[in-house]
Order: structure tokens, then C-alpha cells, then sequence
């Protein structure tokens, strides 16, 4: 599947779930686990790289290398890129979307806030002026180098500041401005997403964050609503992170993992997940003529060469 697929996905039945993840190896896991496209959540990346809340301290250049490598590790699954607000102007967001496309994405996150953006689940949030975010999105919908081969999902993080009103007037004029799928952020219960869903005429992205603003729903229901994209973007971090702890408690209280033993992958399984065998497949086919080489390697001998 190439990444430009991602629009059959959304014109596909049912609902999507879609995981977040912030790193080549969490892709790698979601892969294995059969999910069709994955999220590269800026929140991870914040956490992951830099071991600090998402609140703006990652860039254009953190979130490309990032990009890069997560798109690499699953090349046949789209990714869609939590790309914050475009880090500058609309024509860093012009720039971002060609560099997003070289990376091999399938689509962008493009939000509202003012920047230093932060989680949309903090506190202290703002939004930019309309007009401002409208320039952001038509420059992404004009930098693309088609609709089907890149998608953007508009997000609008008004609630927060201005009530659902204005959250459902911006989503609204966010589909009029290019905008392939909506994302109300943080509604603060299941009659705010009813509303949404009621209100809005495109695919629409719920938020699933264990512990955040949002009620979780089950993915079947929220479709009901009117929801295509269900997003559960901390997941992984959240998951991975709790038995890091576990592990790392028990290590250092008996000097043994043995009793976080439950927590953990085993060497042979981890290696396949990472694709050792395979490596292990190329270096004998590659490990004949150079093992001949080495067995005929005198000074002057250029028996190999032909």
C-alpha cells in the first residue's frame, strides 16, 4: 500500500483507527499489529526526543528527521505527520508540505493555535486569527503535488478559547479553505461530539487520550456520531512508558528483572521485530564472495576480479 492510499482509507467503511506513534520502532510495532496508517504524534516526539512536554519546543527540522525515519520503517502504510502549526508563516507551511512529501508522508496535523503551541488536552492554549490559519491551509492544499497523494486534516483548537461555536464555524470554513478531514479538539463530552458530528460535513478525527479532555469512546459508537478517524496518538508512549517504570522499579528494588519478566519482549522476538533474520538472510547472500575474498586475499592475488 503506498501512502497516497490514504484516501481510499478514508472513503473506505467503518471506522479508522489510526495509532499514534514517535519513533521507527513503535511504527514498526503498530505495523506488525495490522493498523493501516499510523499518526507521528508531536507529543511523543517532544516526550522521545527530548524528554519534555509538548508545549513547542520541537521545530520543522526535529519533526522532518522524524518523518523520515518513521516513513522509512513502514513504507507500505501511510503516515500522517502532527506537524503543530507549521512552524512560521504560510510559506513554512508551503515549504513543510513539499519537505513532508519527500519524506514519504501521506498527510499532516495543521492546527490553529498561536505559537508556543502546547497539547491540546494543557491549559493556556490561543488561537490566531482566522484569516492567518486560512493562508496556512490553502498554502498546504497548493504545495501538495496532488489531493490523492497528500491529505490535510485541519485542526481547530477553539473550543478551548471560544467555545464549541466558534470551534464548529472554524471547522466548517476549514473544509471551504481545502481541508480533507476536521478535527474539533478536546470536546469535553459525548453531546459536544454529537454536535460536532451533527454539524460538520467531512471526515472527522475524535481524539482519544487516555486521561485527557475528551471522554473515550468505543470506535463503532464514535462512528455513529459521525466520526471516520479515530485517533489514539499516546498510546504507545503511554503503554511502553508504564512498563519501562515497572521494569526499572523492579531492577533497582531486587538487582533482578526477573519479576517484570511479564512486561517485557524476549531477545528472539524483539530481534525478529527489528528484521534480524532478514539481515541475517542478506549476509549470506552477500557473505559467499566475501568470504572468498577474504580466504584469497594475498597481496597481488586479483584472482576475483574478472
Amino acid at each position: 500500500m503506498a501512502p497516497a492510499s490514504f484516501r481510499s482509507l478514508l472513503a473506505g467503511d467503518g471506522p479508522l483507527v489510526v495509532p499514534g506513534v514517535y519513533d521507527a520502532l513503535g511504527a514498526k510495532i503498530a505495523a506488525r499489529a495490522g493498523f493501516e496508517a499510523m499518526f507521528q504524534t508531536g507529543y511523543g516526539t517532544s516526550a522521545s526526543l527530548l524528554g519534555m512536554p509538548d508545549m513547542g519546543f520541537v521545530g520543522a527540522g526535529e519533526t522532518l528527521d522524524n518523518a523520515r525515519r518513521i516513513c522509512g520503517a513502514v513504507p507500505g502504510v501511510p503516515v500522517l505527520v502532527d506537524s503543530d502549526t507549521g512552524y512560521g508563516s504560510a510559506v513554512s507551511v508551503w515549504r513543510l508540505v513539499q519537505s513532508l512529501e519527500a519524506a514519504g508522508a501521506a498527510g499532516m496535523f495543521l492546527e490553529d493555535q498561536r505559537w508556543p503551541k502546547r497539547c491540546g488536552h494543557m491549559r493556556g492554549k490561543e488561537v490566531v486569527e482566522y484569516a492567518e490559519y486560512a493562508e496556512k491551509l490553502r498554502a498546504a492544499a497548493d504545495a501538495r503535488s496532488g489531493r490523492d497523494a497528500f491529505a490535510i486534516v485541519a485542526r481547530t483548537d477553539a473550543r478551548a478559547t471560544g467555545g464549541l461555536g466558534e470551534a464548529i464555524e472554524r471547522a466548517r470554513l476549514n473544509v471551504e479553505n481545502g481541508a480533507d478531514a476536521i478535527f474539533v479538539e478536546a470536546p469535553a463530552s459525548i453531546d459536544e461530539m454529537r454536535e460536532i458530528g451533527r454539524s460538520i460535513r467531512a471526515p472527522l478525527v475524535a481524539n482519544m487520550i487516555e486521561g485527557g479532555r475528551t471522554p473515550i469512546v468505543p470506535a463503532a459508537e464514535l462512528h455513529g456520531m459521525g466520526f471516520k478517524i479515530v485517533l489514539y496518538p499516546l498510546s504507545i508512549l503511554y503503554a511502553s512508558s508504564a512498563a519501562a517504570m515497572r521494569a526499572m522499579e523492579e531492577l533497582r528494588r531486587t538487582g533482578s528483572t526477573a519479576g517484570a519478566a511479564r512486561d517485557m519482549i524476549d531477545f528472539d522476538r524483539f530481534n525478529g521485530l527489528v528484521g534480524l533474520p532478514e539481515m541475517y538472510d542478506l549476509e549470506d547472500r552477500y557473505g559467499a564472495a566475501r568470504g572468498a575474498s577474504r580466504a584469497g586475499a594475498r597481496p597481488g592475488n586479483t584472482s576475483l576480479i574478472k
